[in-house]
């Protein structure tokens, strides 16, 4: 019962937090148990509360035990389906033990319901798949042990892909990937359980690599994510839009740096000068490296800015509606969070949570403000309530739009004040998508 009812209002806070979660291949999801998720796990709690959100059956999720750390917390998260596990280096929890948590790990499967495990076991937000643990091998080859290779236990590899994961209304893709039978690797395991277990886990690491945007060292990352920002733009057409659309591009150029590192090592060094001019002078010029893809014409341009601060003049009435209804406890929170943990892992959930319980309190102390002064009935009242966060959406909105207006502002100046400087980029630009994408 707490279950559902958290489950129901982490799944409404993720909603908010998040502008799209999308799911690739959700048709792979099972209907029903048993069967093991594996996930990489950039993003601490949030990963839990996605997976939670998009699985069609209910999760039983492993966890590490200094989350259980007093005998109210182990009582609570056991109740929201969190099985505690002591890790190496982390001390003994009281009320924790392993054999009894792998024992409910066993008696979960073989009542055909579904694990989440994280087989990397730390949570790191980076793209880069790290070292997989064999314990999620181990529970899974012995649960069909157990049960004479009968249970017909599957594992499903999910590929959590953020967008920017501590950020406010980024992007989400959750890519499910093919089932990976265990039973096959049962006679091994009975025969040596260390090789058996290893070879599975190796079976892991391919299946997550597949539905993973993986890179290789923090340095080829950033050229990666640096690459990606100046060649993401809404004015070229593509096959997929949001957050795949980005994605695909991603892969495209770690693919791309890839195949240079192997046949052509000697112009990585050309694209990271070129990335760097280009970053420094479109920083320098305060605009879009999109904008450098439009066909310009001045009169449509032009067009389009006017009518861009008509819609944010007549939008503004909603702008303050929701600015005022929603910036404290969005400032609150901006301030809270970094005070509360100095890990940035942290910051999407704890958003989250504090979300969960300022906004609604804020919400109701300007519906009793309203009801006391203004005198309100109860159907105004649940109108008011349900504006606050809609305008406060809006809100959000409109500012990014209104900085969009700016930076297109701005291009329209430098166009006719440095043609020369913007041309000069385009060029850049040409030659880098050269580099990267013709050769």
């Amino acid at each position: 019962m707490l279950y559902q009812i958290l489950k129901t209002l982490v799944s409404i806070g993720i909603r908010l937090y998040y502008k799209e979660i999308k799911v690739v291949n959700k048709n792979n999801l099972p209907e029903n148990g048993p069967c093991i998720y594996i996930a990489n796990h950039p993003n601490t709690l949030m990963d839990a509360w996605i997976l939670g959100y998009v699985s069609k059956i209910p999760i039983f999720f492993i966890a590490k035990a200094t989350l259980f750390s007093s005998p109210l917390k182990l009582k609570i998260l056991r109740s929201l389906n969190m099985i505690p596990i002591n890790r190496r280096g982390e001390g003994q929890i009281k009320g924790v033990s392993n054999s009894d948590s792998f024992e409910n790990c066993y008696k979960i499967l073989e009542e055909k319901k579904c694990l989440l495990i994280f087989p990397e076991g730390t949570s790191f937000l980076e793209r880069h798949l790290r070292e997989l643990k064999s314990g999620t091998a181990r529970i899974a080859l012995e649960a069909e042990r157990r049960n004479n290779s009968l249970l017909d236990l599957k594992i499903i590899p999910l590929g959590l892909n953020y967008q920017n994961a501590e950020r406010f209304r980024t992007s989400v893709m959750v890519h499910v990937g093919q089932s990976i039978s265990v039973k096959e690797y049962v006679a091994e395991f009975e025969l040596n359980q260390g090789l058996a277990a290893k070879k599975l886990t190796e079976i892991f690491r391919v299946r997550l690599e597949q539905v993973l945007i993986n890179s290789g060292e923090k340095e080829e990352e950033i050229l990666i994510d640096e690459l990606h920002q100046i060649f993401k733009s809404k004015y070229i057409k593509s096959k997929q839009k949001g957050i795949q659309g980005e994605f695909d591009l991603l892969k495209k150029i770690r693919d791309n740096i890839e195949e240079i590192k192997l046949s052509r090592a000697y112009q990585i060094q050309e694209i990271q000068e070129i990335v760097a001019s280009l970053k420094s002078k479109l920083d320098q010029f305060e605009i879009n490296s999109d904008f450098l893809d439009r066909r310009f014409r001045t009169k449509m341009f032009l067009r389009q800015v006017l009518f861009s601060f008509i819609f944010l003049i007549i939008g503004f009435p909603f702008f303050l509606f929701g600015v005022i209804h929603n910036y404290f406890q969005y400032k609150l929170t901006d301030l809270l969070v970094p005070k509360l943990t100095k890990d940035v892992e942290y910051y999407a959930p704890i958003s989250v949570l504090l979300g969960l319980l300022l906004y609604p309190l804020i919400y109701l102390t300007f519906m009793f403000v309203a009801k006391h002064f203004l005198e309100i009935n109860w159907y105004e009242q649940l109108i008011y309530f349900c504006a606050m966060p809609i305008t406060g959406l809006m809100a959000f909105s409109l500012n990014n739009y209104f900085k969009h207006v700016l930076h297109k502002w701005r291009f329209l100046m430098h166009l006719f004040s440095d043609k020369f400087q913007i041309e000069k980029l385009k060029y850049e630009k040409e030659k880098l998508r050269n580099l990267l994408f013709e050769n």
